[in-house]
């Protein structure tokens, strides 16, 4: 009762009839209020009674009080007495002279004012409870409103993207474009007895724009759009979140058609059971009434669930069944033209120079997505406002790369002349032995200037999106990766920790060109070994290998033998070109960066690379000196 009445009234009018309440009673006290009366001793009361000074008295039985007037000057009065004393006092004042008009008050209390005098501070402790929820939970959203859905509607009146503001991700627009439509004109496909989807999943690599999509669905639509994230379903409360999907489902009913927008849902929608110990109760639950929900739900009401997650391997099979998530669109990284669309969104509004070309920052970022470019070209005009310039450079844009993939320049770290020699060798080994190979992408720039994590970097850049790998390939890039550590070993004698990452690098190649890849010709093309999954996921962890000791140290014979034969070729490219790697060296001992003119003309007497020989990655690869700032691991996209 209390919790529905504070819940119809905002945090200020609370406040406001509370303060306003207290007033008046403090008011009333003050004018009621009666004179302070004379405190006399019980000696002094004796002694008033035995000169007859009293006019009235009242006994007061329970307080063990007297109060009455004096006859001269009608003055009040109190004195307290023994409570054994009661029947002498009682005896006395009925034998005074003149005649003491006499009462006894038993001082009852009325019922009502026991039960308020009891319940009121249980009552102020509960109205003080319900203020902090309130508070916690949100002023607004009224005190007992955990349950509720906390979905943000977006409606007609607020600014709308649509599928124009969308580049980079023509397949999965055109997937969407349906759903567009039968929101718009429900009564075409009811007509021929066509069933929309229910559900579509959107996965993908962060940043490729997902959220972007549902958002254009709904804007192209013209429809109420609810977003809510899937760690907004469950808290601490216990059956909280399945209390929010029914609401949020209840929400989206009243205003259909409509679209729910649940962003990482995967938050909510793991596979029910896993764990190394157990399942989470309150989020199965949760999962549960979401399930029941999607397949509760009419089609002809108009509400369409729009779902995005990264990770759909971990999905419980029951949420990607037909009927629920009926529709599942992948939303990958843009290829070439994909992202020049992808530039000329995120250029509009940006002053370039004539030497900057969208269709160059196309080709100098494969492997970016939607966001990475956007966050280029954001780089780019700050670096541009911090040099006080009009406009955007190609120098900028440079820069704004090298800094997205390596980080920001760490101009502080100050490093010795022999560790400078160190780091400036190892670059030009990754940088030599990746142009001497056929295999392996072009080397565009080396630095040994720190950035972020690194304290240098080689940049190989495909010339083409790619999207397998061949044994080739992959030897080639391991032999790259053991450049730097192979020209510390030949020019000093002495490797240092410098290449501890591309050595984990190289040794997670070769385990899987031979255990996952079927690469090894002594094993055939065969799969060894569960794929390790996530620890929650709780399959395969715990289990035993599904191959013997003996194929175990076969396996680790073969991938010795891979990492020796790109150890070796890149020890032997160094030593036939160690004058061109003398000059590399110093070249970035005295410039710290090496690209464009400059390098090709220190790496023009190296056959390799820069031949018309295909590409090995659909995205860019920085190899660093330490700690990779930035990472983007070849994927195999079969």
């Amino acid at each position: 009762m209390l919790g529905r009445v504070v819940k119809k009234l905002s945090r200020s009018t609370f406040l406001l009839i509370s303060g306003v309440v207290a007033a008046a009673v403090l008011v009333s006290m003050v004018l009621t209020r009666d004179p302070s009366p004379t405190e006399l001793s019980f000696t002094e009361l004796e002694a008033k009674i035995a000169e007859g000074a009293i006019a009235e008295a009242t006994i007061l039985d329970r307080s063990h009080e007297v109060e009455g007037t004096l006859i001269e000057n009608d003055e009040l009065f109190i004195s307290s007495f023994p409570a054994e004393a009661t029947d002498e006092l009682f005896a006395e004042l009925r034998a005074a002279e003149p005649a003491i008009e006499l009462d006894i008050d038993r001082q009852d209390t009325s019922i009502w004012v026991q039960l308020l005098f009891n319940l009121l501070p249980i009552l102020l402790l509960v109205g003080i409870f319900l203020f902090f929820i309130n508070s916690m939970q949100g002023g607004g959203r009224g005190v007992m409103s955990f349950g509720k859905a906390k979905a943000r509607k977006m409606s007609k009146d607020q600014p709308t993207v649509t599928f124009a503001d969308v580049a980079g991700a023509d397949e999965a627009v055109e997937e969407l474009i349906e759903i567009r439509d039968f929101l718009s004109d429900p009564e075409r496909f009811h007509a021929i007895g066509a069933k929309i989807p229910k559900g579509v999943l959107l996965y993908g690599p962060p940043g490729t724009g997902k959220t972007l999509l549902a958002r254009a669905v709904a804007g192209e639509a013209g429809v109420p759009f609810f977003t809510i994230s899937g760690s907004d379903f469950v808290e601490m409360f216990v059956g909280v979140g399945a209390s929010r999907v029914r609401d949020l489902f209840e929400q989206a009913k009243a205003e259909s058609p409509a679209i729910i927008f649940v962003d990482e849902i995967d938050a909510v929608g793991r596979h029910r059971g896993a764990g190394l110990g157990g399942g989470h109760d309150e989020r199965e639950q949760t999962l549960n009434q979401l399930l029941v929900e999607m397949d509760g739900f009419d089609v002809s009401t108009g509400v369409i669930l729009i779902a995005a997650t990264n990770r759909p391997d971990i999905l419980d099979p029951a949420l990607l069944r037909p009927g629920r998530f009926d529709r599942q669109i992948v939303v990958d990284r843009p290829d070439l033209e994909g992202r020049k669309k992808i530039a000329d969104v995120h250029a509009a509004g940006k002053p370039l120079g004539a030497d900057v070309s969208t269709d160059v920052i196309a080709r100098r970022t494969p492997g970016f997505t939607g966001a990475d470019i956007a966050n280029l070209l954001n780089e780019a005009a700050l670096l541009a406002a911090r040099r006080d310039k009009d406009e955007i450079s190609q120098s900028e844009v440079e820069d704004a790369i090298d800094r997205v993939v390596a980080g920001p320049e760490r101009k502080s770290r100050v490093m010795s002349d022999k560790e400078k020699m160190v780091i400036a060798y190892h670059e030009a080994g990754h940088a030599l032995v990746g142009h001497a190979l056929p295999n392996t992408d072009p080397i565009h720039k080396i630095s040994i200037v720190a950035r972020g994590r690194a304290l240098g970097w080689t940049l190989a850049l495909p010339t083409q999106d790619r999207y397998l790998q061949s044994r080739s390939e992959l030897t080639d890039t391991m032999a790259m990766l053991l450049g730097g550590r192979t020209a510390e070993e030949l020019i000093f004698g002495d490797p240092t920790t410098g290449a501890s990452d591309d050595i984990d690098r190289v040794a997670t190649i070769a385990r899987a060109m031979v255990t996952e890849y079927g690469m090894s010709d002594a094993l055939g093309p065969q799969r060894l070994g569960n794929k390790s999954g996530e620890v929650f996921l709780g399959k395969d962890k715990g289990h035993e290998a599904d191959y013997s000791d003996d194929v175990a140290a076969q396996i680790d014979r073969e991938v010795q033998a891979l990492v020796e034969v790109a150890h070796e070729e890149a020890r032997e490219i160094l030593t036939i070109h160690r004058p061109v790697l003398d000059r590399l060296a110093d070249g970035l001992i005295e410039h710290e960066s090496l690209d464009g003119d400059v390098l090709d003309e220190i790496l023009a007497g190296v056959g390799g690379s820069f031949d018309d020989s295909p590409s090995t990655a659909s995205n860019h690869r920085a190899i660093d000196f330490l700690e990779p700032a930035k990472q983007m691991n070849t994927e195999d996209r079969d």
